[in-house]
């Protein structure tokens, strides 16, 4: 395993994801936000918005999602697709580039959806090596995003946590934890939520997502569908404290990708992120240790401080990982 340093990193307040309808408005107003995550595969083509980014991402950092590498295809990954990937990377140079644990190739077919693998040692080795071979190519770390299921493979060896667990450990990579994913995956399955987060490498998560989800009532009870449509649901808000309690001061991430808002609703969403992890940084900060060393915010490398922009929050150092208050969750779980 090759270590890779984080090139620089992203503040550690609330971000949107940047989506076309959005673009010319935010050239004009520049609205207060802490950063910006687009889609690579929307940017591997000449085009005005390709244009706008180079323009935007003056004003605000960058995070680059990825959504096509297929991570999970033993067949590897398309070469083709990478290297428009490390094209996009070194015109745009990202604070921050991730991807989805989840397979979308096969026999060189795309398939129009983020597939779930069978969480077994066999589909470990596969990620592996080709999270290995993105991050040798990219010559920087990439953090991996926990997916939604909506079922569970009856030949399964290892939990999702565990199966994280093993990928950092093995790739050196980071985790992208989608508290949304997180919620809608322990509802179907029938899981711990909490117990969830408590099993994940703390240390290992440089970034957070939240969003919406639909409810599908069903024959056999009723099924959430990460559909990135709507408001941050209410117990989400709740798992998303309990995550900062966990992993400390994250850039944080409001997803919606379909019935889009205008954009002062995504902006509405990201203010309630930081109020929240704001409030979260105070009540452990009023806890911590004084003697215990500061950490930099979103487990940050010093080399990338100075790209971080200035908000009241990413002055405050990370506090250690404390137990979960329980108390502040637990009606939403009952």
């Amino acid at each position: 395993m090759t270590a890779f340093a984080q090139v620089s990193c992203l503040p550690a307040n609330a971000g949107i994801g940047l989506r076309h309808p959005h673009i010319a408005e935010m050239l004009e107003r520049r609205p207060s936000v802490g950063w910006l995550e687009v889609h690579a595969e929307n940017f591997m083509n000449d085009s005005a918005a390709a244009d706008d980014l180079e323009t935007l991402r003056s004003a605000y950092p960058i995070s680059l999602h990825g959504v096509g590498l297929s991570l999970g295809s033993a067949e590897g990954i398309c070469e083709t697709h990478l290297s428009r990937l490390q094209a996009v990377v070194e015109r745009y140079q990202p604070a921050q580039v991730s991807e989805h644990l989840s397979w979308s190739v096969h026999d060189g077919a795309y398939l129009n959806n983020l597939l779930p693998l069978p969480l077994t040692e066999e589909a470990l080795s596969v990620v592996a090596r080709n999270v290995e071979r993105l991050q040798e190519r990219l010559q920087r770390r990439v953090l991996i995003e926990n997916p939604s299921a909506y079922l569970d493979f009856k030949h399964a060896t290892m939990s999702e946590p565990e199966f994280l667990s093993a990928l950092v450990r093995r790739t050196g990579c980071g985790l992208l934890l989608d508290v949304n994913n997180v919620y809608v995956t322990a509802h179907n399955l029938g899981l711990d939520a909490l117990a969830y987060l408590r099993a994940l490498p703390a240390t290992a998560v440089g970034e957070i997502h939240l969003a919406g989800h639909r409810r599908i009532d069903g024959e056999g009870g009723p099924l959430l569908i990460d559909d990135h449509g709507s408001r941050v649901d209410r117990p989400v808000w709740a798992l998303y404290r309990a995550a900062l309690h966990m992993a400390g001061p994250q850039p944080t991430l409001i997803e919606w990708d379909s019935a889009l808002p205008p954009l002062t609703v995504l902006l509405e969403e990201a203010a309630r992120a930081d109020l929240l992890a704001d409030s979260v940084a105070s009540s452990n900060a009023a806890d911590r240790d004084e003697t215990t060393p500061a950490r930099t915010p979103a487990n940050c490398t010093t080399e990338c401080d100075r790209s971080v922009r200035s908000s009241p929050r990413t002055q405050t150092t990370q506090p250690h990982v404390q137990a979960l208050n329980l108390k502040e969750v637990r009606d939403v779980f009952a």
